[in-house]
């Protein structure tokens, strides 16, 4: 547990940068993995099986105090990059996208 005024380990300290956060059914108890890059390198992790059963893609931005749940538009993505690269959803992903289209 954290104690009071001590930073949090997965913020941050003033860093203006939007981060990406993929909760993972199975790993939801013990781990959050923040990605500190790009949404396009979160999305690539996500189809290259980085996760085993995700469920929801959280960005937000601490300096600017915003949050929001960009699941549905995550999604989107993913099934628009196999359409167009012609490959099937991998199956890891198939729930993550029905509860998210």
């Amino acid at each position: 547990m954290l104690e009071a005024g001590m930073p949090s380990p997965v913020v941050p300290y003033g860093a203006d940068q939007t981060l990406f956060v993929v909760i993972d059914r199975r790993d939801a108890a013990t781990e959050v993995r923040v990605e500190r890059s790009d949404l396009d390198t979160a999305i690539g992790e996500l189809v290259a099986g980085c996760f085993s059963d995700p469920v929801q893609v959280i960005s937000f931005n601490t300096l600017e105090h915003w949050m929001k749940d960009i699941s549905t538009d995550v999604a989107g993505e993913i099934r628009a990059r196999c359409d167009i690269d012609g490959v099937a959803l991998p199956d890891y992903l198939s729930d993550f996208i029905e509860s998210h289209s």
